[in-house]
Order: structure tokens, then C-alpha cells, then sequence
């Protein structure tokens, strides 16, 4: 192979690597984090996911203004009797984006995704095991990716009604 034909074919798939590279989805972080350090039976205790959306990166809102938008959606499923209150989307934002003519309802930087877990006052199990969804389409100023499920466990011990619990996660929840 001519020495020119091996520079144009590296430049070729350096390019073709960079290309890919900036057209891949940002590396969104996803967590579930609870208010009280263990739940009481018979009481609700607050539950958060919380999402990092890295900067220049965009995620549609739960309401998103266009219908062939994704919007962000948490499903939170419980073990038997215990119940999972409905999930609290934050305020999005309004922006216009280069791939768009119209604004558009966004989450941005970091999204606290807010619900209440109850458990039964007659609940026999040591822990809860939640298992939680959270499907959203993130987007950066040019192109939006696929849609991504994120899939994460959130366990929490069980207490007494009557047991002390401790607030943990102020930064989520507010410190009280």
C-alpha cells in the first residue's frame, strides 16, 4: 500500500472515530436515595431518584410539548402491601434547541424525581425492595439519542412504628 493511501485511510477513520464519538449519548447518572435511614412500619417515608445530566445535555421533561418526544417517566413497583405514592416531576424548562423551530419543556444539570413509600404497620419483612424504572430520551443542542431505561434496586430496612429513624440525604430531601 502507497505511503499517501495509508495516511488518507488513517485520517479517514480518525474521522469516522471522532464522528461516532461526538454522536454518542451523555453518560447520565441515576440513583435512588431515601429521607430516613430505615423505614417505620405504618408511616411513609420520602424516596427520591435523582438524575445527573452532564452539562450541554438536555433529558424531555415528563410533559414534553411535541408528541413524538419521549418524556421522562419513573414506574416504582413495591413488594405486596406496601404502596409507592405518586411519583413528584420537578418544573421543566422552556428552550430552544438548533434541531428545533418551537421551545421545548427540558430537565437539565441535576432532577429530583420525588415519591412516598408506605409501609404496612403490619409488614413482617426486615426490608423493602423497590424496583424502579426511569425511561428518558436525552438530547444535546444538535441531535437526540435513543431512549434509555435505566433500572436500579432501592432497599430500605423496616423498622417499629415506635423505633427511632435518622434523616439521612439532606442534600435531596432539605435538612430537617
Amino acid at each position: 500500500m502507497k505511503p499517501i493511501t495509508r495516511i488518507l485511510l488513517a485520517i479517514a477513520i480518525a474521522l469516522i472515530v471522532h464522528a461516532s464519538a461526538a454522536a454518542q449519548a451523555p453518560n447520565i447518572g441515576v440513583n435512588g436515595y431515601f429521607a430516613n435511614d430505615k423505614a417505620q412500619k405504618g408511616r411513609a417515608v420520602q424516596a427520591a431518584v435523582v438524575i445527573d445530566i452532564p452539562s450541554g445535555y438536555h433529558i424531555n421533561s415528563s410533559r414534553p410539548l411535541e408528541s413524538f418526544l419521549i418524556p421522562t417517566s419513573l414506574k416504582v413497583d413495591a413488594p405486596s402491601g406496601v404502596r409507592a405514592g405518586a411519583v413528584m416531576y420537578p418544573r421543566a424548562a422552556l428552550r430552544k434547541f438548533k434541531f428545533s423551530q418551537k421551545q421545548l419543556s427540558v430537565y437539565q444539570n441535576k432532577v429530583i424525581l420525588r415519591f412516598n413509600v408506605t409501609v404496612p404497620a403490619n409488614y413482617s419483612g426486615g426490608s423493602v425492595d423497590l424496583k424502579v424504572r426511569l425511561r428518558l430520551q436525552s438530547c444535546n443542542d444538535e441531535v437526540c439519542f435513543p431512549p434509555r431505561n435505566f433500572d436500579q434496586n432501592m432497599r430500605i430496612d423496616v423498622t417499629g412504628a415506635n423505633d427511632r429513624v435518622k434523616r439521612v440525604n439532606g442534600w435531596v430531601f432539605g435538612g430537617r
